[in-house]
């Protein structure tokens, strides 16, 4: 059975899928409900203008998140998607910073596009209505006002408030990544930084959910969004303690110390009639290493493909003819744990193979060993 679809793809850009979630749909005529019964009657054209700064805005949260996105790929991370959800967008990655500059620059890197956008429509704004300051937070009303110059300056505001909320240093926000990447350089503890930042961040939620049922409380509307932003950067900041409380706990422990140093394997020689018989039906494994006679390791072969082939009649073809070697499944046995803890695949294939230098397969790690290794660690 196909699971069900959480997200639609936009376009695609630089390689980069850009998705939205069924939340931003919602939350795009909520913007251009509240943006219209801001400007409504107000300015000429003003339900046109809604829509196109709502969708605007939208776009400069893209630009921001492939800010993000351009620097990780540079870093020689994998970039998954872009993701726009109710209160912006994501950038989802698999993989690590190397090192505290690199995620300086993949966490700046979102705000400064930000920031360009800003000074691209202030200056917009300006040549249309000339007689007004560039940054004046004040909108131009009246008959005579400027559709152009009003949704370059609604556009400039908003994502100059959202700049400054952004670099707040308080985690998950790219303010508290940035002070992350320096808490990291000057310590030499990355996992102190994640700490540090997320118990920042858990303070700063707060304030914001006081603030926002105090609004609530004096039915001013932004009272829910204040709470509700509280409520996200909360349980982002909430994990990110969790994970540098037992990053530190761990973080003498490598994918050797955990990984099952003689897993089942399958040779590559071996037919798929063979395999489903000998192995899949037997195991109960939906995936298993292929490895070639000096064990190196050669791909996956996975019960989906197996079976795909046996029902369209070809049992005798090797797994070599159907194996996947582009599966991001690979971790070399002296990587950290934590870089494990961080892998995409781990949570989405159930474990990872274990190689050396030279490609030699040296273990399975899975789920559940990993569990096991934390759960004395927590």
């Amino acid at each position: 059975m196909n699971p069900r679809r959480t997200s639609f793809q936009l376009a695609r850009v630089f390689g980069i899928r850009i998705t939205a979630g069924l939340s931003w749909f919602v939350i795009l005529f909520v913007y251009i409900f509240y943006l219209h019964e801001l400007l409504g009657g107000q300015i000429p054209d003003a339900f046109a203008v809604t829509v196109v700064t709502a969708l605007t805005f939208f776009l400069s949260l893209v630009i921001h998140e492939l800010g993000h996105a351009l620097l990780a790929k540079r870093n020689g991370l994998e970039v998954i998607e872009i993701q726009l959800w109710a209160l912006g967008g994501i950038t989802r990655t698999s993989g690590t910073t190397e090192g505290p500059g690199a995620q300086f620059a993949v966490a700046a890197a979102g705000p400064l596009a930000t920031a360009c956008v800003i000074v691209v429509c202030g200056l917009g704004s300006k040549l249309a209505a000339q007689h007004q300051p560039l940054l004046s937070l004040a909108v131009e009303a009246g008959p005579h006002a400027s559709p152009v110059g009003v949704w370059l300056k609604v556009l400039a505001v908003v994502n100059l408030l959202v700049l400054a909320l952004n670099l707040i240093p308080a985690f998950p926000l790219d303010g508290g990544q940035i002070a992350q990447s320096i808490i990291w350089k000057l310590t030499g503890d990355r996992n102190l930084a994640v700490r540090v930042t997320g118990r920042v961040g858990q303070a700063f939620a707060a304030v914001l959910g006081v603030a926002g049922l105090y609004l609530l409380t004096q039915r001013y509307s932004s009272g829910f969004w204040l709470t509700l932003i509280a409520l996200v950067i909360y349980q982002g900041a909430g994990a990110a303690v969790v994970q540098g409380s037992i990053g530190q706990k761990i973080q003498r422990l490598t994918v050797a110390d955990v990984m099952d140093r003689e897993p089942i394997t399958i040779p590559v020689e071996t037919t798929l009639l063979d395999a489903q018989e000998q192995f899949f039906a037997r195991y109960k494994w939906p995936w298993f290493a292929v490895i070639d006679s000096a064990r190196h390791f050669m791909g996956v072969l996975r019960q989906e493909r197996v079976d795909a082939e046996l029902a369209a009649g070809r049992p005798a073809l090797s797994v070599m003819e159907v194996l996947e070697d582009d599966i991001p499944v690979r971790i070399g046995e002296g990587q950290p744990l934590e870089s494990l803890l961080r892998s995409e695949a781990l949570g989405r294939l159930g474990g990872m193979v274990a190689v050396d230098g030279e490609g030699t397969l040296q273990g399975v790690v899975t789920l559940a060993q990993v569990r096991q290794a934390l759960r004395p660690a927590s």
